[in-house]
Order: structure tokens, then sequence, then C-alpha cells
């Protein structure tokens, strides 16, 4: 069985990204013209501030400059967290999710978007907004029920500005 270059490059370098108190979410190899770039994706449940972000690539860098585990060739590393619209594939990332609208992909067909409540082992809870002046309602959804989820962009929230205005 034999190991591909991701599987070698996360063992090497998820310790390093733990120290930092920080999981290592995503590693990707991509091919750009004759150059190699080496994208790093992290987060924490608090989320990730610019100075960690470089601290973990100063120790990301120094370790792979040590290591021979991106051969000789020339390439770069960039480091970065998730983006805004993430896509939700662990258990952490639904409960960092929590109070966010996320769209969902149902197994039984359709799409689904609602809020995050709360999560558990088995499923989350959500709210579904109301449309056209009817009241949010409950909804409770198994990890199994869900093929595909991602957080949505909300630029406005009515029901902050009613918190801030109280």
């Amino acid at each position: 069985m034999s190991t591909t270059q991701s599987e070698r490059l996360r063992e090497l370098l998820e310790p390093l990204v733990s120290s930092q108190g920080l999981d290592l979410e995503e590693i990707e190899v991509d091919s750009v013209g004759r150059k190699r770039v080496l994208r790093v994706v992290v987060d924490s449940d608090t989320g990730a501030d610019l100075d960690q972000i470089a601290d973990v690539s100063r120790a990301l860098s120094a370790k792979l400059d040590e290591t021979d585990a991106m051969g000789q060739g020339e390439y770069t590393l960039e480091v970065g967290t998730p983006g805004a619209e993430r896509l939700l594939t662990e258990n952490r990332h639904y409960v960092r999710a929590t109070d966010r609208l996320v769209k969902f992909q149902l197994a039984e067909g359709g799409e689904l978007v609602a809020r995050i409540l709360k999560v558990d082992d088995d499923g989350v809870d959500t709210e579904v907004p109301g449309v056209k002046g009817r009241k949010a309602t409950a909804r409770r959804l198994a990890f199994d029920d869900i093929v595909r989820a991602r957080v949505q962009v909300e630029f406005s929230r009515k029901d902050n500005k009613k918190e801030e205005e109280a």
C-alpha cells in the first residue's frame, strides 16, 4: 500500500499545525505551469487570525525546507483558512457553523437552507427561516440525510438588527 504525497505531507505537517492550536483541514498540491503550489488550509473553533497564520506558515516552511517532502523542485507555500462559504465535511465543521445559515443538499432530494442551532454526534437541529410572514420552523437533520452542506454568506441578518436596537 503506497501513500500519496498528500498523505505524507499531512503526517509531516499536522503535528506542527496542532502545536499552534489549529486543525489541519486540507492539503492540496497543484502544478501551475512549471511551478508547484502547496496549499494548506487551517482552522480552529475560534478561527485563526493573521498572526497565527504567519506563525504556522513559518513553521511549515522551515519543516518543509529540512525535508524532501516536496522534492527538489521549486514550489510556493500558501497557508490560509477555509473560505466564507466553506463546505462542511466533519462534525467539527458543523459545530463551528452553529448560528450560521447553511445550504443542505438532502439524500431524499432537494435542498434546504436553514440556520444551524445545535450539533450532536447524530446530526443537527436547524431553524428554517419563515417565508412571506410565516414563522421560522425547527427541523432535525441526521448526518445520514445530508449529502452536502455549505455555509452561506449573509450580508445583513434581520434578527441581529433587532437585538442591537433593543
